[in-house]
């Protein structure tokens, strides 16, 4: 690679990598696995950079690098959890509803399939438009709409079933997150 590409490279990395990192940060849950996540896919992207024509897309290859990376750590991962009929509680690091509205939401999307993830991502997080996110992953418009509505009735069912299981011990946490927030 020309120097001038690396010292392209390097300014848009330095340009945009909180930007990235937020992206990574919702494709994995696990702060430190977001960063190993951007890590890669930034070193992915290196080694094609000069292949990249038009720079604009360059946030929309990365994305996309970043997207089949998880989805090879998904799929190599070692089975290591055991389906259990109890969900475990959702820890909330932050006592603000904001931060327990996230951290659910968060531990919610983990039921997602890595497809159905990566476009609700990228519709909702990232706000990308229908043909954007099409273009993203490499898929249909149509396929993104129809993956989309199941993503999110999957992500409806989950919440409801949430519901149902501790309604009361629900409703306690709220209350006690509202005290100690105040």
């Amino acid at each position: 690679m020309a120097h001038g590409e690396v010292l392209e490279f390097e300014e848009y990395v330095r340009t945009r990598q909180d930007a990235l990192l937020r992206s990574a940060r919702r494709l994995v849950p696990d702060p430190v696995d977001a960063q190993d996540l951007l890590q890669t896919a930034l070193v992915r992207t290196y080694g094609r950079w000069d292949g990249i024509a038009d720079k604009r897309l360059a946030d929309a290859y990365l994305r996309r690098v970043m997207i089949n990376t998880r989805t090879e750590w998904w799929r190599a991962r070692k089975l290591e959890e055991v389906p259990t009929e109890q969900l475990p509680d959702a820890s909330v690091e932050d006592s603000t509803e904001q931060h327990a509205d996230r951290a659910l939401l968060m531990d919610i999307m983990k039921v997602l399939a890595p497809k159905q993830r990566s476009v609700v991502v990228l519709r909702h997080w990232e706000q990308m438009s229908t043909e954007e996110t099409a273009a993203a992953l490499g898929m249909s418009a149509g396929t993104v709409k129809s993956t989309l509505h199941r993503a999110l009735a999957r992500l409806r069912q989950e919440l409801e079933s949430r519901d149902r299981e501790e309604p009361a011990t629900g409703a306690l946490e709220r209350e006690e997150r509202e005290r100690c927030a105040a």
